[in-house]
């Protein structure tokens, strides 16, 4: 069984993955998986999907115990969803504080919400937010344990296009400001592309490719090296200029 290893927070690790193993009854879904995520440092994880993105996530988050391997995540850690998971019988503050272990919760929930852009929502019912509200809700209920580790499971991919590149740059602004280590899970490769540091390629269980974008930010899809480094990757997903290979 798979070890999981909280300890101090070092100055270069906010987590710590190696040979991890996870099946499911007899099927196996991570093969031996290493990875580092650094403090302060944004990565992308990509994959077809079955690859096991997610699985890998839920394991980082402890929502799932692996098989085998080692991992060691010394901080906190703060999760958001591809669905906000907001209580809808909450109001919009009570959310954020949910579970919240701080000696003012109310004032931090308050500037959490300011920094997303929701006080004048912060008693509001979750049912009447539009999406974009409820994933800056979502982000400011993560945000607000001052996680080491934030990890995010596809949270923009039921945005319209617009909405979403609003919430691309709060969570630039966000990430900028309070340096977590991020692990985001995507499907979209220009998602990747515009906020990561690194991104990585799941295939069959493995890590098959890492990048590294060094382009400065704000980024555009029509630089040259955005351009290749965006071809780069969906070759790696098997996505050819005619569709899929």
């Amino acid at each position: 069984m798979a070890t999981r290893l909280p300890g101090v927070v070092t100055a270069d690790t906010a987590a710590r993955v190696r040979g991890l193993v996870k099946d499911f009854g007899e099927r196996r879904v991570l093969h031996g998986i290493d990875l580092d995520i650094r403090p302060g440092e944004f990565v992308a994880l990509l994959g077809r999907s079955g690859s096991g993105k997610s699985t890998l996530l839920r394991a980082l988050a402890g929502l799932d115990k692996a098989t085998e391997g080692e991992l060691t995540v010394p901080g906190e850690v703060a999760v958001a969803f591809q669905e906000p998971r907001l209580v809808p019988w909450k109001r919009v503050a009570a959310n954020i504080t949910l579970g919240l272990r701080q000696p003012n919760p109310k004032q931090a929930a308050a500037d959490a919400l300011a920094e997303v852009g929701l006080t004048e929502r912060a008693d509001a019912w979750p049912l009447t937010l539009s999406g974009g509200e409820a994933q800056r809700a979502s982000l400011a209920r993560a945000l607000v344990r001052e996680p080491d580790l934030l990890l995010l499971d596809e949270p923009f991919s039921a945005l319209d296009a617009l909405t979403r590149i609003t919430i691309h740059n709060l969570v630039l602004e966000l990430w900028g400001k309070h340096q977590p280590g991020v692990l985001l899970v995507t499907h979209d490769v220009d998602e990747a592309l515009l906020l990561a540091d690194r991104a990585l390629v799941l295939a069959d269980g493995r890590i098959a490719r890492e990048l590294r974008i060094e382009l400065p930010r704000p980024r555009r899809r029509d630089h040259p090296e955005f351009l290749a480094l965006r071809a780069n990757l969906l070759a790696e997903l098997g996505v050819t200029p005619e569709g899929t290979a």
